[in-house]
């Protein structure tokens, strides 16, 4: 059971600026020459379980988007602007990866990368190896999955843990995360390690846990409570089920002539 508690974000937005939910994005992507690199050796730290988070239509993006760690698990669409050998359809990609390169804002897998080509013309597109793009953010949909978080194997029973978020839905960005003792109020925070990856800045409480997240809603913050997700003897590999689904909204503040929901046709 989830406890929604509001907090408002304060935010000054443009004059020029709409309630846009999505902004559009023009770039350049190519894929992952070596394919295990998206795979396994992302820098938001999923390794093997990139392809079960991503059906294998992974990505790399850039670092204004990849934030430090809270562009993972973020969903986008994509489009190749090359019409004579890409089709209107486009795919969508999961962020599990930053990119430094000047040269590209998305490397994605070819998997991804040939879904955006006409039929027949699959190869062509890999050969070209870099397109231009436009791309947007999109609601990350994981059928049938609750947000789960798996301990990492850098944690240390009992008093430290760290804990790696899978299957985010929605289009939003958890801001911070809490833990508390099951039935106790006195939270207490927990830092970004790196990429998808949290950790505990205190002692860990005993016994069973819980967690919140602040997650953006809107032009807002707000937090999301579950009731219990570790059991007292939490163990590092083990993946934990917290019960709650994120399926907000994060509206983005455009100008008309860049916002998607106008442009995207």
């Amino acid at each position: 059971m989830a406890f929604f508690l509001p907090l408002l974000f304060l935010s000054l937005v443009s004059s020029s600026a709409a309630a846009c939910d999505r902004c559009l994005h023009h770039a350049r992507a190519a894929f992952y020459q070596v394919e295990s690199d998206g795979e396994l050796r992302g820098a938001c730290g999923y390794g093997k379980l990139t392809l079960e988070l991503s059906n294998g239509y992974f990505s790399a993006i850039t670092a204004s988007l990849y934030g430090h760690g809270a562009g993972c698990g973020t969903c986008f669409h994509v489009r190749c602007k090359n019409e004579a050998m890409c089709n209107k359809k486009g795919t969508k990609i999961v962020v599990t990866d930053g990119n430094e390169s000047s040269r590209t804002a998305l490397v994605i897998s070819k998997k991804a990368f040939s879904e955006m080509a006409l039929s027949g013309k699959e190869e062509l597109l890999i050969i070209e190896g870099v397109v231009d793009v436009e791309f947007k953010r999109v609601p990350c949909e994981h059928k049938n999955k609750n947000l789960m978080v798996r301990v990492e194997e850098m944690s240390k029973y009992p008093t430290y843990l760290a804990i790696k978020l899978l299957y985010q839905g929605g289009q939003t960005e958890i801001a911070s995360i809490e833990i508390a003792k099951v039935g106790d109020s006195n939270w207490a925070p927990m830092a970004r390690n790196y990429g998808a990856v949290w950790n505990s800045k205190h002692h860990v409480p005993e016994g069973p846990l819980q967690l919140r997240f602040m997650v953006t809603s809107g032009f807002e913050k707000k937090w999301i409570e579950t009731k219990s997700v570790l059991p007292a003897d939490w163990r590092h590999g083990q993946v934990y089920d917290t019960g709650v689904q994120i399926n907000d909204i994060a509206k983005e503040s455009c100008s008309n002539d860049k916002c998607a929901d106008v442009h995207w046709a």
